[in-house]
């Protein structure tokens, strides 16, 4: 049974850092494509930041290039979104999602539509807290 659980969301300072993690089960990360999603109150959920299978291609929204980096350590089953100059709009709960339809998941990571039109697409974990505030 594929499951992703999340932790490492918070409370942060504007211009602070977070370290959010996923650990895995039921699957192999080696076979599957990866990413993190967020949803802010009152707003669609959208993709953050996804990584590819076999190429490690990345892609990272707009919003937050050159501040957030996704990894993944296969032998710790872990996948992480580190976080840094935080902003209070990256105020969201974080969500991991793993598949092994790679360009289906960065179809997802790159517009909310896709998102949308294909609600259950995908292995999603329960999502994690972050608020960015003073």
């Amino acid at each position: 049974q594929v499951q992703l659980v999340e932790s490492g969301g918070g409370l942060v300072q504007p211009g602070g850092s977070l370290r959010l993690s996923c650990a895995v089960s039921g699957f192999s990360l080696d076979n599957y494509a990866i990413g993190w999603f967020r949803q802010a109150p009152g707003k669609e959920r959208e993709g953050v930041a996804c990584l590819s299978i076999g190429d490690d291609a990345t892609y990272y929204a707009d919003s937050v290039k050159g501040r957030f980096a996704i990894s993944r350590d296969n032998a710790k089953k872990t996948v992480y979104l580190q976080m840094s100059s935080l902003k209070p709009e990256d105020t969201a709960v974080y969500y991991c999602v793993a598949d092994p339809r790679k360009w289906q998941l960065f179809g997802l990571c790159v517009s909310p539509l896709e998102i949308r039109r294909y609600p259950d697409f995908g292995s999603w974990g329960q999502g994690t807290q972050v608020t960015v505030s003073s």
